[in-house]
């Protein structure tokens, strides 16, 4: 190589010439923490990465480029290589605006929430659909300016490349709009807001995590693991919202027994009330300063459906109460000699049993 050449050439280097290099190389090297302070708490690690090597990967094209251009062939204005570049740009920019405006509009409009010792802002009615218009307004800026830098204006004209766009998300509208339209619903009803502990009718029960422009995902305190629900899909279902309990006591649990009409109704009382006095003592968390309701709920074929009542507002930990309050009735009933196993009982008209076993005529 030629260094006299190449030290002559970088001497004919101008202060925009080392102004883009220079920026895109510190765009690259501080790309992580330049991220991390426009990026939501909760935003899944992987989701970051890719973003970081997104923003690196676009600057490195952008620096590659215009070295290209600069170093190896007179920059001409209709060249290929100009508008490639002048193409990157543009995704670029169009993808650091709609990411800047979603941090600015998630802050300004967004609702500040403590969950798990961290302030988070979560999104509201007003920032999805502030973020959906921007994201379609950065959009559409976008795709003119790379129709009009590649140089198809008549097709811009004829609105070739717009229609064409348009004709497809009106073909495709079955498989998003839905799903949009049923998020938006979510977050202007406020029926659950991420943090909140849900039950949906299928037995699920989570706390909810995400409510994006698809879908939600909910994190099922049963197994501990994230799940997935299309908010079109969500919608359709009954969802019962634990957090949000409509007494200062909390909220109000149930738990019923199947117990034989041979144990009298006090013995009932004592065990279900000795049984919540136990889980008191073992600091499950129930709002042990108000009394529990013992209560008749059904009187079946064999067996009487009994009830206990209690209000728990620790709703993230419902799963292990339930499952440690019963744990603590059936050892009492144990103890007490008190079946919970709904008995099996036959009724024979005109005939009953002999002392023998055998079936008698009574007639």
């Amino acid at each position: 190589m030629d260094w006299e050449k190449a030290y002559a050439f970088i001497l004919t280097l101008t202060a925009v010439d080392y102004a883009v290099i220079v920026v895109n190389l510190l765009l690259i090297a501080f790309a992580r923490p330049l991220l991390k302070r426009y990026t939501a708490e909760n935003v899944p690690e992987t989701t970051f990465a890719f973003r970081v090597n997104l923003l690196r990967g676009l600057n490195l094209v952008i620096l590659l480029v215009y070295s290209y251009e600069d170093f190896y062939k007179p920059v001409a204005e209709n060249s290929g290589g100009v508008k490639f570049l002048g193409t990157i740009l543009i995704f670029y920019l169009c993808y650091l605006s709609n990411f800047l405006s979603q941090h600015y509009i998630q802050k300004l409009y967004g609702k500040a929430r403590v969950i798990n010792d961290k302030t988070i802002y979560i999104e509201t009615y007003q920032t999805r659909l502030l973020s959906i218009l921007a994201a379609i307004f950065i959009t559409i800026i976008g795709i003119i300016s790379i129709v009009k830098q590649l140089g198809f204006d008549s097709l811009l004209e004829a609105g070739g490349v717009l229609g064409f766009i348009g004709v497809m998300l009106a073909l495709t509208q079955g498989a998003w709009a839905p799903d949009i339209i049923s998020g938006l619903i979510f977050l202007n009803s406020t029926q659950f807001e991420e943090g909140d502990i849900v039950e949906i009718d299928n037995g699920i029960i989570g706390r909810v995590y995400k409510t994006k422009l698809f879908h939600t995902e909910i994190l099922n305190l049963t197994n501990n693991h994230r799940i997935m629900i299309r908010n079109s899909k969500l919608r359709d279902n009954v969802i019962h919202n634990l957090s949000k309990f409509a007494s200062p006591k909390g909220l109000r649990e149930c738990l019923s027994f199947n117990i034989g009409y041979d144990v009298a109704i006090k013995d009932v009382k004592h065990l279900l009330s000795t049984a919540y006095q136990r889980a008191i003592d073992q600091k499950i968390p129930l709002e042990g300063q108000h009394d529990p309701d013992i209560k008749l709920l059904e009187t079946g074929d064999h067996a009487v459906t009994w009830g206990i009542l209690f209000y728990v507002k620790s709703v993230d930990k419902i799963v292990p109460i339930r499952r440690d309050f019963r744990e603590i009735i059936l050892a009492t009933s144990i103890e007490m000699d008190i079946s919970l196993a709904t008995p099996l009982t036959h009724v024979f008209k005109g005939e009953i049993f002999g002392t023998s076993g055998q079936i008698t005529d009574n007639r």
